[in-house]
């Protein structure tokens, strides 16, 4: 075999999602809450190429503002998050997140949901995404249903299945490859409130 055709690089699981049972302390949700309360008027979610979010998606989010003294706080403990995990499995090429963080609730009023997809996709900013992070922010009891389900194979028919339904809780924080295929399901009773940031900055490489 020519050597030039010879990759050295480590090892990594970029089928894994990492997880955090205290991304954020009690307290700290509390906060997160508070002051994302002052924001602006929360606006009906939408998905990439579509601006209506259609069946595929029902929910409600607001923008944490970057460079703001109420909040750089937050996208420092979810950057550093993301070193943790890059560095522990997937050993990507990171660099910053170049959007804002998402703040989202889930009404069992409204059928809150979000189907199977991934966070990557065309665009300047969706190309670029690596870790997708969430932070949840409502106790388990606080809801039912709203799981997050992330898909680590399927069966070879184009069905997806070997999902991985993540821990919950009041600042569990759960970070994972963003072409990872992932879901909330249907949240049947309560709100679900939870926080994202895409960490990358630059092209798979």
């Amino acid at each position: 075999m020519n050597d030039k055709f010879i990759y050295d690089t480590a090892e990594n699981d970029p089928q894994q999602y990492y997880w955090f049972q205290e991304a954020l302390t009690k307290e700290e949700v509390d906060k997160v809450i508070a002051l994302a309360s002052e924001l602006p008027e929360a606006e009906r979610a939408t998905t990439i190429g579509d601006e209506k979010g259609g069946s595929v998606r029902s929910s409600m989010v607001k923008w944490i503002p970057r460079n703001n003294s109420n909040w750089d706080w937050l996208y420092e403990r979810m950057m550093n998050l993301s070193v943790e995990a890059n560095d522990t499995l997937w050993r990507f090429d990171l660099r910053t997140a170049l959007e804002a963080i998402q703040y989202t609730e889930y009404y069992a009023s409204e059928n809150g949901h979000y189907d199977w997809h991934q966070d990557i996709g065309i665009g300047v900013l969706p190309s670029k995404r690596k870790v997708s992070i969430t932070i949840q922010l409502s106790e388990s009891d606080d809801y039912e249903g709203g799981e997050l389900l992330i898909c680590v194979g399927s069966n070879g028919n184009g069905e997806l299945d070997n999902n991985r339904v993540c821990p919950r809780g009041k600042g569990v924080g759960v970070l994972f490859p963003s072409y990872m295929m992932h879901r909330v399901t249907p949240v049947t009773k309560g709100t679900r409130k939870s926080l994202v940031l895409w960490v990358g900055g630059g092209h798979y490489r």
